[in-house]
């Protein structure tokens, strides 16, 4: 196996059903093996466990991905709600610090980012939940049972042409666009991602990713690392090595993230 880094940690909510709900969790972000920079960039820090996929000229993509890492790491220690607005805020200062930091450029400074959010949602504030966002080609995943769901939708050409019929999904694995994306956090458009809600559930399993990864492993193989690994660090230590023996093409990121409810006594 390769050598790489990888950090864990855990957290306990108590949520308002009379249960706690342990997260457990493990990250790795690696530089590959044909990239000189990482790119990539993580926050893993309770509500809050992202990717960001930094793109442009020279060191900008560094630059872009950590700009956004920094500031949503920002709120996170400032104790606030970390909510919509509160990333959308946090992403308006990262495209400002990108600005500052890199100027304009012909080659454009940006990152994709996606994640997911814990909080209580519901009409009474009681119903524990996450909230998964979204701009560019990095993903979400969430394993239930044996069945894996990718929750977020690529903003990328190949993913418009699959939408519209044009190109299947076996055929998206090798299209000339397939590194062409149409949304990201720092150019033109205003940093606003896509949204999803998703109940918190027992024994669920969450799967954070770059596009490093997914370059190198299909759905089925996610699957497949998901469901044979016991816990997630063993899950991110599978699929991190799985990629890297099968190209390691783009820098790789990923978190994998465990929820496991327990009755109060």
């Amino acid at each position: 196996m390769t050598e790489i880094d990888v950090r864990t940690d855990s957290y306990v909510v108590d949520v308002p059903t009379g249960q706690s709900l342990t997260l457990s969790w493990a990250s790795v972000t690696d530089t590959g093996r044909k990239r000189q920079v990482n790119q990539d960039a993580l926050i893993v820090d309770y509500p809050i466990f992202a990717v960001a996929d930094g793109m442009g000229g020279h060191e900008a993509g560094e630059v872009a991905s950590a700009a956004v890492i920094a500031r949503l790491a920002e709120r996170v220690a400032s104790g606030e709600t970390v909510d919509r607005e509160a990333v959308e805020n946090a992403l308006r200062a990262a495209v400002s610090d990108m600005l500052e930091q890199v100027g304009k450029s012909d080659l454009g400074t940006g990152t994709t980012v996606t994640g997911i959010v814990f909080g209580l949602s519901g009409e009474n504030n009681d119903v524990p939940s996450w909230t998964v966002f979204n701009i560019g080609d990095s993903r979400v995943y969430r394993l239930f049972g044996d069945e894996l769901v990718q929750v977020t939708l690529d903003h990328s050409v190949v993913q418009e042409l699959i939408s519209i019929g044009a190109i299947t999904p076996d055929e998206a694995e090798s299209h000339p666009h397939g590194n062409v994306i149409t949304r990201a956090v720092g150019f033109s458009d205003e940093p606003l991602p896509d949204y999803t809600d998703v109940p918190a559930q027992d024994k669920a399993r969450w799967l954070v990713c770059s596009d490093g990864l997914t370059k190198e492993l299909t759905d089925f193989g996610l699957r497949h690392f998901l469901l044979q690994a016991p816990t997630p660090e063993d899950a991110v230590r599978s699929l991190v090595d799985a990629a890297l023996e099968n190209g390691g093409r783009d820098n790789i990121s990923a978190i994998v993230l465990d929820e496991l409810l327990i009755a109060n006594s």
